[in-house]
């Protein structure tokens, strides 16, 4: 059994192409012996967004904090806050874009612990 604070989570820029103003934390991963999801989160800071981008696998959102847009394949922009679940199937064209101009968009993101 693991506990443990976010704020205790080293935050780490994303370097990943496409991504802006992108930090990740993983307080749960198969490190700790999880054995089928890996639990990231993203704090996508006014003016930022995640690469514009597809892959195999699908991912479950949790939006804790702030309020942004998941674009989808056909660039439609539904807006997301806190409090909204999303899932991204295998394929889907996606993004996530902070639509605040000066709070910090933060979500979950679950994925298969193989992906991470």
């Amino acid at each position: 059994m693991k506990t443990i604070r976010l704020n205790e989570i080293e935050k780490i820029k994303m370097a990943m192409a496409g991504a802006e103003r992108v930090y990740k934390q993983v307080p749960v991963s198969k490190k700790d012996g999880a054995p089928s999801f890996c639990f990231r989160v993203f704090t996508i800071e006014p003016g930022g967004h995640t690469p514009y981008h597809t892959h195999g696998f699908e991912h479950l959102n949790y939006v804790i904090s702030g309020q942004g847009v998941l674009v989808d394949e056909h660039e439609t922009m539904p807006p997301i806050a806190a409090g909204d679940f999303a899932i991204v199937l295998p394929g889907e064209r996606h993004q996530f874009r902070n639509s605040s101009e000066n709070s910090p968009f933060v979500i979950i993101c679950a994925v298969p612990n193989e992906y991470e």
